[in-house]
């Protein structure tokens, strides 16, 4: 869906999910996981849909990561480094304090 324009010279190594993923040095979260072929970031709070990147710009907040232990990180904000650990939340934890009422 997404690709780079041309292959990075500068790497560094995230791990999403404790997978190792290889990433361009100053590019963000978000970017890096669609390169990879990862577009869907969380499940929605209500009705558990699909959620990934959508403004790019911090607008929306579709691209909320939980980031070196930090939840709720803005992925499309955060520039990726060596190391950091990325895990996209479960349906859920995204659904805690979401439950239907009647």
């Amino acid at each position: 869906m997404f690709r780079r324009l041309h292959e990075p010279t500068a790497t560094v190594t995230v791990y999403v999910d404790d997978a190792p993923l290889r990433a361009a040095t100053g590019e963000t979260v978000a970017a890096t996981l669609l390169a990879a072929g990862i577009a869907v970031f969380r499940a929605a709070p209500r009705h558990g849909g699909p959620r990934g990147p959508y403004c790019m710009i911090g607008n929306c907040y579709d691209c909320l990561l939980e980031i070196d232990g930090m939840p709720y990180r803005q992925g499309c904000l955060t520039t990726v480094a060596e190391g950091m650990r990325i895990r996209r939340p479960t349906e859920h934890e995204e659904n805690v304090g979401h439950e239907e009422h009647p």
